[in-house]
């Protein structure tokens, strides 16, 4: 029999209808390839006695002809997800023994539809990395190596844990939350497809907050279509979360393979950076002739607030999550840590609480906002935002169907390399990243091509206001042009 782990999601679904193995098959399959894979650091924590069960469910709903549209598909949930019953700590020590008592949205969307959970994934403390190396539980490890070197890789972040599993093909699919790019950047470094839909379009309830008008959770998957599949599960109206969009939810696997003949497609001059790795503007080229080839007309647009994106971003982001994080006092949950006095316990439990690089945005953040700084950094940072937003309004305007950019400024690095000592040098992985969600607008990373040393490469792919169905048919063009990209298994 095939290896059960390496079938794609619409395979496995195919094969679980069929009854060519059942659903506890399947997922004991990801079980037993997850004890080996412990190396990767992919998973803080594993459940399966409760994947076990799920599965068993969906054998008898698959028997009964009742099987919902993921019925046994095994997925990840990265830690900021709610899970009842489940410790979700959002791999963080400030909320290291915290098992919510309800679901989030999108995970409750999933085990509606009879996905299998089997486990929580780690991910950067509260979401705030581009690594995955600020986690409370340590970093995670990408699947992939440099040619001719054993040197530990960064899977990306936040959403690291996420992107490596579905890379090393330990989970089917995964759960991720994108603030900044931190669904589409791991993607890229781990040679998977990954999509952040437009803000509103998938329920923010139940995950853990970083930076409220910003983050919006999203699937990985090894294929467009597999990430298709999960999108169509994940979104949808949730009338406890007000910047839900009550929109119907489209059939987004029905937009693969569609014809992308007389597409416009924006090429942004902005992105053209100096010092942009030859191989990175290369396969930006010849994501365009794919595109091309496939009848999309292809057109030089402009973007040119794209320069004040990045030091916008970091100052918005911390600003909303110094507010976010505000809650987190050793009072109500989480972790505490005793004064002698009220003010001294919230000062230690934050203290030992948070980590570095959250002590760093919630102190930008409380910056910002403070009195005599508001109007000169968050306001001026808020106008810069409304006019990111135009530039895209502009473009879309001029009948631009999609804008195709870099995803990613280089390939993976190393774990340790970067932020040391200039923690600005890690801020700029997101610079092909952040403007989408300052502005509120889909994005999918799709792989598209590898490094000289044989590391994957992606390219994205930035769509209008809830026109995901368009990224979609336009990623799968880019993918059936590009191939689909394997690690080496060396921690088997």
């Amino acid at each position: 029999m095939t290896d059960l782990t390496s079938l794609t999601l619409a395979d496995a679904r195919e094969g679980l209808a069929q009854k060519s193995f059942t659903a506890l098959e399947f997922t004991d399959a990801y079980l037993a390839a997850m004890e080996k894979a412990r190396a990767l650091n992919a998973y803080v924590l594993e459940t399966p006695d409760r994947a076990r069960e799920q599965a068993r469910a969906a054998d008898a709903a698959i028997a009964r002809g009742e099987a919902g549209p993921l019925a046994g598909i095994p997925l990840g949930i990265k830690d900021l997800f709610a899970t009842e019953g489940v410790r979700t700590t959002a791999c963080s020590k400030i909320l290291g023994g915290f098992t919510p008592p309800y679901e989030s949205t999108v995970t409750s969307q999933l085990w509606r539809d009879g996905a299998v959970m089997l486990g929580k994934l780690n991910n950067d403390e509260f979401a705030m990395g581009s690594s995955n190396e600020t986690s409370a539980f340590g970093p995670v490890v990408n699947p992939w190596r440099r040619e001719g070197s054993d040197a530990a890789l960064v899977p990306g972040g936040s959403s690291g844990g996420s992107a490596s599993a579905v890379a090393a093909n330990l989970c089917l699919g995964a759960t991720g939350t994108d603030t900044g790019g931190s669904i589409r950047q791991p993607a890229a470094f781990t040679g998977i497809v990954g999509i952040k839909p437009t803000y509103g379009r998938c329920s923010r309830w139940g995950i853990v907050a970083f930076a409220s008008s910003l983050d919006q959770a999203g699937p990985f998957a090894r294929t467009v279509r597999d990430a298709a599949i999960l999108m169509r599960s994940m979104a949808g109206h949730d009338p406890k979360d007000t910047t839900s969009v009550d929109l119907p939810v489209p059939d987004y696997e029905a937009a693969i393979g569609r014809s992308v003949k007389g597409m416009k497609i924006g090429i942004p001059k902005e992105y053209r950076l100096d010092g942009m790795s030859d191989r990175i503007e290369a396969l930006w080229a010849e994501g365009a002739d794919w595109l091309r080839a496939a009848g999309a007309e292809l057109v030089e647009v402009s973007l040119p607030h794209t320069k004040y994106a990045l030091p916008a971003y970091y100052v918005v982001a911390p600003a909303e999550a110094s507010s976010n994080l505000a809650r987190y006092d050793g009072v109500r949950y989480g972790a505490r840590v005793s004064g002698r006095n009220i003010a001294e316990m919230y000062e230690n439990t934050r203290a030992q609480g948070f980590g570095p690089e959250v002590r760093r945005r919630i102190m930008i953040g409380t910056y910002v906002l403070s009195a005599g700084y508001y109007d000169a950094y968050y306001l001026r940072a808020q106008k810069v935002r409304t006019l990111i937003k135009k530039d895209f309004e502009d473009v879309f305007a001029q009948g631009v169907n999609a804008i195709l950019t870099p995803a990613t400024p280089s390939a993976a690095f190393g774990i340790g390399e970067k932020g040391q000592a200039d923690p600005v040098e890690m801020y700029l992985n997101d610079i092909f990243t952040v403007t989408v969600n300052m502005a509120g607008l889909p994005g999918i990373a799709v792989p598209a091509g590898q490094d000289g040393q044989g590391l994957p490469l992606g390219l994205q792919l930035i769509g209008r206001p809830f026109d995901e169905e368009t990224l979609f048919s336009l990623g799968e063009v880019v993918e059936r042009a590009a191939g689909t990209f394997t690690p080496a298994k060396w921690w088997v």
